[in-house]
C-alpha cells in the first residue's frame, strides 16, 4: 500500500472547515540530510534535555550515542514494524529515511521512542490509567502495578471515585474507611519514595473524583497546601448535572459510591466556588467534563472513560494507554519569491500520514509490561495521539495575532485538516493491516465508517520536553513570555537559562531593528508592552501568554477540540492580578464551548513554577 493512496469514499462520515487540498505526490528530499549533530542546531536547553532523558548511557552512566544515533536508533526501530505487515527490506529502509528526515528536521517528534524505541525496555508510552476498586487488594494491586510503570518513566491517571468515602463503615473489620484522600496519600507516598529515586523522570500521575462523591471537598481542598501531594496533577470530574445546577444555582445530591444511596444535597455554586478559588489559588483542580468525554467514547461497548493520563488530555479506560507524537507546525511556513508566506500543505499531509504510521507501529513493537494493558491496546483499542506543537509559532511567521477570531479561525482549518489526513491514513492502514478488534460496535461503525486502524487518532498533548528539544513553542500554547528563565528542567539538579524567543531574534535582524539593547530590554521585561523600537504590527504578533485575554485562551482550545478525537491538554494562563471571578468565568466558557477539561494557571500562584519571566506580571 502506499503511504500517499486516498480512500475518497471514507470521507463521507468526515467533516471539516478545511478546503479540499490536492492530492500530495511522493515527497521528494528538498532539503539536505541532516548527518551531524552541528547541523541539528541544539539549543543548551535541548542539550540538557538529551542528555538527561533521551540519550543510551553505558553500565556506568556514561553518554554512549550522540542525537544523530538516537534518531538513526528510533527511525530504524520503528520502521522495522513495517516487516510484519509484508514490506520487504529495501521499503523498510525506505521507510526509515522517512521517519529519519522528519525528525531530524523536527517536523514531528513522539517522546518515549526517542528514550526507548530499540534499546532493551522498548517500553514506547508515556500515558497510562490503572483501574481503583473499593478493596484493599484491588487497590494495593493498582499501587504495585503504578510502581512497576512509573520505573519506566509512564504517568498515570485514576479514578478515586470508586473508593467509599471517609467515614463509611467498612463492614469486614467494623473500622471506618478514611476516605479516598487518605490512599491519593499513600499513591503519592509510593511515587516519592519507592519511584522517584529510580525512575527516568519524577513519577506523574492524575487524581479524578468525581464532584458528586461525598468527600469532594476534602479533594478540593487538598492541594492548597503545596506541600500535599506533590506527585499529583487532580481534577473533578464535573457531570452534566452539576454544571446545570451551578448555571441555575439548584442544588445537587452527593452520592455514597459503595451503596448508590444520596447521602446529601449541596449548593452547586458553593462547590464550584470552591474549585474556581482551588484553581486561584494554587492552579489545581483542573476540572474534567466527564460526560462530553463519555459521550464521545469511541468504544462505549468496551468500557466508561473515567480518568485522563497525569496532564489530562488523554482519556482511557482501565488498563489503556496511549503513544503520543506531535507536528511542529511552525516547520511548515513557507515563502513565495515575493517573501510572503504561506502553508505547505502538501508537506504538512506527508507528515500528517507519515506520523500516523509512525505511532500506529509503536503500538505493534511496544513492550506493554503488564499483560491487561497489553489486551486492551494491541488487541483491542490501538489508541493513538497525533497532535501538534508550534502553533504560536506558525502564527507568527504568518504575521496572525493569537488573540484574533482569525487565529481561532486558523486553528480550525488547521486542526481540521490534520484531523481529516490522520483519520485519512488510519482507514488507509485498517484496510491493509486490519482494523483495531473493537471496531465492530464502536462509534466509527455506527458512523458509517468500514475501516479504522486506531480508536482514537489525535490528541493535543503539552509537549514539554520535545517543544524544548524542538526549540519550538509548546502545544497550542501561546509564547509564554519573549525571554524568560527556565527553572528546573525535567525535575533534576537546579539548572537554571535565559531564553530569548528565537523568531524574535530572527525577525529583528531580518527587518533590521535588532540591537543588544533591545534584546536585553526583552530579557527584563519578558514581552514587547512599551518598546517603541519594535514595529506596531511584531508588538501585535509577538503576544505573550499573559497579555491575552483568558477567554482567547479557551476559544482556542475549544477550536482545536473540535477536530480532536481525545483531549487537549493547554493551560488557562492568567496574570497574577486575575480574580476568582475571572477563573470562575473561565471555567464556564470553556464547557459552553466544548472543551473536555480546563486548567488554569495564575501567574505566581505557586511559590515555584517552571517557567518565570524576568519581570513578574502585574
Amino acid at each position: 500500500m502506499s503511504l500517499f493512496s486516498h480512500v475518497t469514499k471514507e470521507r463521507t462520515a468526515e467533516s471539516t472547515a478545511t478546503s479540499v487540498r490536492p492530492s500530495p505526490k511522493p515527497h521528494a528530499p528538498r532539503r539536505q540530510k541532516i548527518t551531524s549533530v552541528d547541523e541539528l542546531h541544539l539549543t543548551q536547553s535541548a542539550e540538557v534535555v538529551l542528555e538527561k532523558r533521551y540519550l543510551r548511557r553505558d553500565p556506568e552512566g556514561r553518554v554512549m550515542e550522540t542525537a544523530i544515533d538516537m534518531f538513526r536508533r528510533v527511525a530504524e526501530n520503528i520502521a522495522s514494524a513495517n516487516a510484519l505487515f509484508g514490506a520487504n527490506t529495501e521499503d523498510v529502509k525506505s521507510r526509515a529515511e522517512e521517519y529519519y528526515d522528519m525528525m531530524t528536521h523536527y517536523e514531528f517528534l513522539s517522546g518515549m521512542p526517542l528514550r526507548n524505541a530499540g534499546r532493551e525496555l522498548q517500553q514506547l508510552s508515556a500515558c497510562y490509567v490503572l483501574p481503583l476498586g473499593d478493596s484493599m487488594d484491588d487497590i494495593y494491586t493498582t499501587l504495585k502495578n503504578a510502581a512497576f510503570l512509573h520505573k519506566t518513566g509512564a504517568g498515570i491517571g485514576y479514578d478515586f471515585s470508586p473508593l467509599r468515602p471517609r467515614g463509611d463503615l467498612v463492614k469486614s473489620t467494623g473500622n471506618h474507611s478514611s476516605g479516598p484522600v487518605s490512599f491519593m496519600r499513600l499513591f503519592n507516598f509510593s511515587s516519592e519514595t519507592i519511584v522517584n529515586s529510580a525512575a527516568t523522570r519524577r513519577a506523574g500521575n492524575m487524581g479524578v473524583l468525581r464532584v458528586d462523591h461525598p468527600d469532594i471537598e476534602e479533594f478540593i481542598n487538598i492541594k492548597q497546601d503545596n506541600a500535599e501531594l506533590q506527585n499529583f496533577n487532580i481534577s473533578v470530574a464535573a457531570t452534566d448535572v452539576f454544571m446545570d445546577a451551578v448555571k441555575n444555582d439548584t442544588d445537587y445530591d452527593l452520592i455514597n459510591p459503595s451503596t448508590g444511596e444520596v447521602v446529601r444535597r449541596e449548593r452547586a455554586r458553593k462547590i464550584f466556588d470552591k474549585i474556581a478559588f482551588g484553581a486561584w489559588a494554587s492552579a489545581e483542580p483542573g476540572l474534567l467534563f466527564m460526560d462530553k468525554i463519555d459521550a464521545l467514547n469511541p468504544t462505549p461497548h468496551v468500557g466508561q472513560l473515567r480518568a485522563t493520563n497525569q496532564c489530562g488530555e488523554q482519556p482511557l479506560l482501565a488498563y489503556e494507554n496511549c503513544n503520543l507524537g506531535s507536528i511542529n507546525l511552525g516547520k511548515f511556513v513557507v515563502r513565495d519569491d515575493a517573501g510572503r508566506p504561506s502553508i505547505d500543505w502538501d508537506r504538512l499531509r506527508t507528515v500528517t500520514r507519515l506520523a500516523v504510521e509512525f505511532l500506529d507501529n509503536t503500538v505493534e513493537i511496544n513492550n506493554y509490561l503488564l499483560p491487561e494493558i497489553e489486551k486492551t491496546v494491541k488487541y483491542g483499542n490501538r489508541k493513538i495521539g497525533l497532535g501538534v506543537m508550534g502553533f504560536a509559532d506558525m502564527l507568527i511567521r504568518l504575521g496572525i495575532p493569537y488573540n484574533t477570531d482569525e487565529a481561532v479561525q486558523f486553528a480550525d482549518e488547521v486542526m481540521g485538516f490534520v484531523k481529516r489526513e490522520a483519520h485519512q491514513m488510519s482507514i488507509e492502514l485498517g484496510e491493509s493491516r486490519g482494523d483495531f478488534p473493537n471496531f465492530k460496535g464502536s462509534l466509527w461503525e455506527k458512523q458509517g465508517y468500514t475501516h479504522m486502524r486506531n480508536a482514537t487518532v489525535t490528541t493535543i498533548a503539552p509537549t514539554g520536553t520535545i517543544a524544548i528539544f524542538a526549540n519550538c513553542s509548546s502545544g497550542i500554547e501561546p509564547i509564554f513570555a519573549l525571554a524568560f528563565i527556565r527553572k528546573n528542567i525535567l525535575d533534576f539538579g537546579e539548572d537554571e537559562f535565559l531564553e530569548v524567543n528565537p523568531l524574535l531574534e530572527e525577525i529583528a535582524k531580518e527587518r533590521w531593528f535588532y540591537s543588544r539593547d533591545l534584546m536585553k530590554r526583552v530579557a527584563e521585561q519578558g514581552s514587547l508592552e512599551g518598546l517603541k523600537d519594535v514595529p506596531d504590527d511584531l508588538r501585535r504578533v509577538f503576544v505573550t501568554a499573559h497579555e491575552i485575554d483568558p477567554v482567547w485562551h479557551v476559544r482556542i482550545q475549544a477550536a482545536f477540540q473540535k477536530y480532536t478525537d481525545n483531549a487537549v491538554s493547554k493551560t488557562i494562563n492568567m496574570p497574577k492580578s486575575s480574580t476568582q471571578e475571572d477563573v470562575a468565568n473561565a471555567l464556564i466558557l470553556a464547557y459552553d464551548l466544548g472543551c473536555k477539561g480546563i486548567t488554569i494557571y495564575r501567574d505566581q500562584s505557586r511559590s515555584e513554577q517552571v517557567l518565570n519571566t524576568t519581570k513578574a506580571h502585574a
